[in-house]
């Protein structure tokens, strides 16, 4: 049987129900919603085990302040704990939304229809999971196996064809363990003769290209894990994809050590391993830039006429 989806109205109760709330908007647009007073228990809004909440809207109106409280005691309820929120207020309340409280939109009330449903539909699609044979998405990343595309957040993010098919494989195995063994063997194939400083390499670089949209910690002795994004790592319009995705590989580090991520047994020596491998390409690049300036110089000698050449022994 398929789980019910509804949409969540939180307020005051008295103004719920009123004709230009968000309640009865949604309502003449063919949502199922159910309303909770902010002072109500949250389980209220489940009247079945089937029930699935597609999105959360708290009435803040004129008291934003009520907002935060509200979403905290929501997100006490385990099946609350994952879906998208959004805080409507006045205009006049714009400015006291504080950015910290949780919410991953707003709204402005009084509605507008149209927009009161997109922004529903957006903070869900946020929030959504999903895998088929040729879509994978986890959070704000979006695989496309078909055509071999990456987006964080709708932004294309340019992988090489083994960090595709790592990427692909640990979001296949989201929430399980996967050792370094295991990745050499999916991603590389049994004839692959490297070692496993070679997966962690390869995550390095995962790591600095999709920054916090790839929450996958390393787990010390058994390999790495992926884990539920983080909430706002990563969106459309501009936000935190769009300042995670192009990050460095020194701030991916530091947003792994920040989340309490445990350092892999062989990272420094991993480290290192990159840092020669990356220093023996601006070597061969500047063995290669001199040899075409010194061939560019015998060029020129050669063909300017009456040049004095001298030797010294």
């Amino acid at each position: 049987m398929a789980r019910r989806s509804f949409i969540a109205i939180v307020g005051h109760g008295p103004d719920l129900e009123r004709e230009e709330g968000a309640a009865s908007v949604l309502r003449s647009l063919g949502a199922d919603v159910r309303t909770l007073d902010l002072w109500d228990d949250p389980p209220r809004l489940f009247h079945d085990d089937e029930s699935k909440a597609r999105a959360i809207v708290v009435e803040a109106l004129d008291r934003p302040d009520l907002a935060a409280a509200a979403l905290r005691a929501l997100r006490r309820e385990p099946r609350l704990e994952e879906v998208g929120a959004l805080v409507a207020v006045s205009v006049a309340q714009i400015a006291r939304i504080e950015p910290s409280s949780g919410f991953d939109d707003f709204l402005l009330v009084p509605y507008v229809p149209a927009e009161l449903y997109a922004r529903v539909r957006l903070v869900e699609w946020r929030r959504s999971e999903f895998a088929t044979e040729e879509r994978v998405k986890v959070g704000a990343i979006v695989i496309d196996r078909a055509a071999h595309d990456v987006s964080v957040g709708g932004m294309h993010v340019p992988l090489t064809a083994k960090e595709f098919a790592l990427l692909s494989y640990v979001c296949e195995r989201r929430g399980k363990v996967v050792s370094r063994t295991e990745l050499l063997r999916r991603v590389w194939g049994s004839q692959y003769e490297g070692g496993a400083r070679t997966v962690d390499i390869h995550v390095r670089r995962l790591r600095a290209k999709l920054g916090a949209a790839l929450p996958l910690v390393t787990l010390r002795g058994a390999g790495y894990r992926l884990e539920s994004p983080l909430p706002g790592s990563g969106g459309p319009e501009g936000g935190d994809a769009a300042r995670t995705a192009p990050r460095g590989a020194a701030g991916a580090e530091a947003d792994g050590e920040g989340r309490g991520e445990p350092r892999d047994e062989d990272e420094d020596e991993d480290e290192d391993a990159e840092g020669d491998e990356d220093e023996a390409e601006d070597e061969d690049d500047d063995d290669a830039a001199r040899a075409e300036r010194r061939s560019g110089s015998s060029a020129h000698d050669a063909a300017t006429p009456g040049r004095d050449r001298r030797i010294t022994r």
